[in-house]
C-alpha cells in the first residue's frame, strides 16, 4: 500500500512523527509532503497568485511554501513518483476538528482534497484541553491511532466521503473507546478577538478560541471527545440543505433528482 501523509501544522510538527509512525504500521512505502511552516485554518485554500516553492529532504520527504491543499495536490500529481497513493493520511493535527472546525480546517482540508482526487483519504486530530500553559497530550493517538486506521481500512466508503477521526486528550470511562459520530454543532460562537496595540499606535489582532463547554447531543462528535472517547465521522463534501432544498423546489423550478420526505 501506498501512503501520502500531510499536515497543516508543518514538516516539523510533532503530529506528523506520529502519523509516519502509524502509517508504518500499514506500509513502508510512505512519503510525506507537508507545508514548511504551519497552515492552521487554511481550509481548501490553492495558491493560485504565487510559485509554490519545494524543498526536498530525503527521497521521499517534502515540504512546500502551499497550503495543505496543495501539498496533496503537488505530491499525487509529481512528487510521489511511480503510481498513485491508494490512501491519504492528514494530521496528526495538533487540537480538535470538530463541529464547524472541519470547514475551516487545513487538516481536514487535505483529506478532501485526496478524496477529490479519488483517493481515500483519512483525517487525524489530537483533541486539546484548552486551559492556559497545558501542553498538548499526544498519547493516546499514539497508542490507539494504528488500530483505528487499520480497523477503518477494513471496510470501504463511498467515493464522495472522507474519514474525520479525533482523538480525546484522554481516555474517559470503561467500555467502548471508538464511536461514530455525527458532525456537531456548538450552540454558541468560540471564536475570540484579542485586540493590542503596536509601538506606533497601530491596532493589531490575535484571533483564536475561547475555552467554553457546550453542552452537546449524544452521538455527536462533540460528545463523543468531551466523552473521553475516540470519535470517527463520515464527511460528505456536499453542503446541501435537503430540507430547504425541497422548500425551494416548491417555488422554484428544480431539475435534478427526486426530492422525498
Amino acid at each position: 500500500m501506498r501512503i501520502l501523509l500531510v499536515n497543516d501544522d508543518g514538516i516539523h510538527a510533532p503530529g506528523l512523527k506520529i502519523l509516519e509512525t502509524i502509517a508504518r504500521t500499514l506500509s513502508d512505502d510512505i512519503w510525506v509532503v507537508a507545508p514548511d511552516i504551519e497552515r492552521s485554518g487554511a481550509s481548501r485554500a490553492l495558491t493560485l497568485t504565487e510559485p509554490i516553492r519545494v524543498r526536498k529532504i530525503d527521497e521521499r520527504h517534502f515540504s512546500c511554501s502551499g497550503t495543505p491543499t496543495d501539498c496533496v495536490i503537488l505530491g499525487v500529481l509529481d512528487l510521489v513518483k511511480g503510481a498513485k497513493p491508494d490512501l491519504i493520511l492528514s494530521g496528526v493535527n495538533r487540537g480538535q476538528n470538530l463541529a464547524e472546525d472541519v470547514t475551516v480546517s487545513g487538516t481536514v482540508a487535505g483529506a478532501m482534497q485526496g478524496m477529490q482526487m479519488g483517493i481515500p483519504s483519512i483525517a487525524l486530530s489530537q483533541s486539546i484541553n484548552y486551559h492556559l500553559g497545558e501542553d498538548v497530550k499526544w498519547d493516546v493517538s499514539q497508542q490507539h491511532g494504528a488500530n483505528v486506521v487499520a480497523r477503518l481500512l477494513k471496510h470501504s466508503w463511498p467515493e464522495d466521503v472522507v474519514m474525520n477521526v479525533n482523538f480525546p486528550d484522554e481516555i474517559k470511562g470503561e467500555g467502548a473507546i471508538i464511536e461514530a459520530s455525527f458532525q456537531g454543532s456548538r450552540e454558541e460562537d468560540v471564536n475570540h478577538l484579542d485586540r493590542r496595540e503596536d509601538l506606533r499606535g497601530n491596532d493589531y489582532y490575535w484571533l483564536g478560541y475561547n475555552a467554553h463547554q457546550p453542552k452537546p447531543p449524544i452521538g455527536s462528535d462533540l460528545r463523543t471527545i468531551y466523552d473521553g472517547k475516540i470519535s470517527i465521522t463520515p464527511l460528505h463534501i456536499d453542503l446541501t440543505s435537503q430540507s430547504v432544498l425541497r422548500e425551494l423546489a416548491k417555488e422554484f423550478a428544480y431539475s435534478g433528482a427526486p426530492l422525498h420526505g
